[in-house]
């Protein structure tokens, strides 16, 4: 079944990423600064993330000042202040960070005029990885036309967004036969693609320190290859051969041993001597989930696809060593306790129905990421843009509870189908917030994901909002507690679903969560507090730390939380 991509008007990209306007000589900023002047600012990286040594270049654009200022900070410790006078409305921000990693940190770049007033505050965010499997923000490519020459727009959307992995969606020429003879070629939806696109958007991704992972299939092929090759497709209790979307695509056994497991095994390699791939991202279609084999003997894919995975990681290791990456998507969230524990780098999931509830999100990335042992958690969940309350709560509750969105990649895309080039695109009035949520994910993953794990049942009950409902199994009119634990805090995000109309990420939330202000908060505690915290993307007054009063009581910890809108981070430092 041929699935259209989106026209051509779906890939126009606003050339201002992202830029806080200050229009009212009355607004306040933070810190009691009145900005009386109308500036734009862009804050954008050089690199999607930096290695241990390598120097960090900021490059920020104004319309508007004489000189920056910029207080680099760990979580809420100022680590240095940086300066550049701005010439012609554009400076470069220049560092070299300590070599610890992985560490996320955050920028507060303040504009300033001939004066020294601050005219306009904009923050930013970078951090330093050891590799991008430490963090992985994991994005797509699905336009490898030889037409393609979007590469300004492709860069920018890419560092703005601070993706360090790309999927290369439908980037081969078959699924049995994944290289060209040709430089021009149709795939096998038709679809007019090049190898010199691909191999350039490859070397595009690398320069900014994003991996390229290409896309494969466990077990598709073309329909006319599968019906050529009787003895290697997998067939049903009727002795059928199972095929996918109406005999474009024939179902394979890819039992270790078999002749098809055999051409794949020796296609990855091909692929990796080759191109300059960093590994393989290998598919499935979610059914069938067994079958047989010509000669009749069950296949039972959740005991197969492990292993296939293992064999990849295998090929992986030996063509790109310690830098390479394996990746399986387990479609439903299946068979997930076969492949987290598998040589997977990061356990990537594709949720469908009857995973349906704002929650199952969260359910789906913590365990994951215990039958995993820790590895990163990437959830595909697709989400239409203009269904922003949907997709705001959905990024809270995936970043809250430690996991990675794989959503945006091309321009101003959002995926909203798993046929990758029917992305959505963002609007430009959305994109302010669609940024902050990134920003916030890299600048606070050291209480958010690294070296965290998530909080017990027992100790989500031990938060208290007082007559704000806090329990129940669905998201629906409650606030979510959702804790982070690491070696001296706890990060106790809170994700407001009380007032919403529907508790379904998967359908349309058309009313967002009610305001709550000045709400007081009780945590059961046993150990020294040493200072309360929050932040919240969801506007960029609140992007920065700010430290809360607190008192501890017979074991209860008290304060006021000012704001939730959508997701309240409040991290508890303890002295201990």
């Amino acid at each position: 079944m041929k699935v259209t991509r989106l026209q051509s008007r779906c890939l126009k990209f606003a050339v201002i990423l992202f830029a806080l306007v200050l229009l009212s000589p009355n607004l306040q900023g933070q810190g009691g600064i009145v900005f009386a002047v109308d500036t734009i600012i862009q804050v954008v990286p050089d690199k999607s993330f930096y290695r241990p040594g390598e120097v960090v270049h900021i490059e920020v654009t104004v319309t508007g000042g004489a000189r920056l200022e910029a207080q680099v900070l760990y979580l809420t410790t100022p680590i240095t202040t940086l300066t550049a006078a701005l010439a012609d409305g554009r400076a470069v921000l220049e560092w070299t960070p300590p070599p610890d990693a992985p560490r996320g940190y955050g920028l507060i770049v303040n504009v300033l005029d001939e004066g020294g007033k601050v005219l306009a505050r904009q923050s930013g965010a970078f951090d330093v990885l050891n590799h991008w499997m430490d963090a992985p923000r994991y994005g797509f490519f699905s336009d490898f036309r030889a037409a393609r020459d979007n590469d300004a727009a492709t860069i920018a959307w890419l560092l703005r967004h601070h993706v360090n992995g790309l999927q290369f969606y439908d980037w081969q020429y078959r699924w049995e036969d994944l290289l060209p003879e040709t430089d021009i070629f149709d795939d096998g939806l038709g679809r007019p693609q090049s190898m010199t696109t691909v191999r350039h958007l490859i070397d595009l991704a690398h320069k900014l320190n994003i991996a390229a992972m290409p896309y494969t299939a466990i077990y598709g092929a073309s329909w006319s290859f599968a019906n050529a090759h009787p003895e290697w497709q997998l067939y049903s209790a009727l002795k059928l051969p199972y095929e996918f979307g109406g005999n474009l695509i024939g179902i394979m056994d890819a039992t270790p041993g078999s002749g098809w497991n055999q051409l794949l095994m020796a296609e990855f390699a091909d692929v990796l001597d080759n191109t300059t791939f960093d590994g393989i991202h290998i598919d499935q279609y979610g059914s069938p989930k067994n079958g047989f084999d010509v000669n009749g003997n069950p296949v039972d894919y959740a005991d197969v696809m492990p292993l296939f995975v293992n064999q990849t990681a295998e090929v992986v290791q030996q063509k790109r060593g310690d830098e390479g990456v394996t990746l399986f998507n387990c479609v439903g969230n299946w068979p997930i306790e076969m492949i987290a524990p598998s040589q997977v780098d990061a356990t990537y999931i594709e949720v469908w129905p009857p995973y349906n509830d704002y929650l199952d999100l969260y359910r789906i990335v913590t365990n994951a990421e215990k039958l995993g042992n820790g590895k990163p958690v990437i959830i595909a969940a697709y989400i239409p843009p203009t269904s922003q309350i949907n997709w705001q709560l959905s990024n809270a509750v995936i970043l809250a509870s430690g996991g990675h969105h794989l959503e945006t990649g091309e321009p101003a895309s959002m995926l909203q189908h798993a046929y990758f080039p029917q992305f959505g695109t963002i609007t430009e009035d959305q994109q302010a917030v669609f940024a902050r949520y990134y920003d916030f994910l890299v600048r606070y993953e050291n209480v958010l994901s690294i070296s965290t794990s998530a909080g017990t049942t027992d100790r989500r009950d031990q938060v208290d909002l007082g007559e704000v409902r806090t329990k129940g199994l669905r998201a629906k009119d409650r606030v979510v507690p959702i804790i982070r634990t690491g070696a001296n805090f706890e990060t106790f995000s809170l994700v407001n679903f009380v007032g919403i109309d529907a508790a379904h990420w998967n359908s349309p939330t058309t009313i967002p969560p009610t305001l709550l202000t000045d709400t007081s908060v009780s945590i059961a505690v046993t150990r020294t507090v040493k200072g309360v915290w929050f932040a919240s993307p969801d506007a960029e007054a609140t992007m920065n730390a700010t430290a809360l009063a607190y008192s501890v009581e017979n074991g209860t910890l008290k304060f006021t939380l000012p704001r939730l809108d959508y997701w309240s981070m409040i991290v508890v430092e303890y002295a201990d």
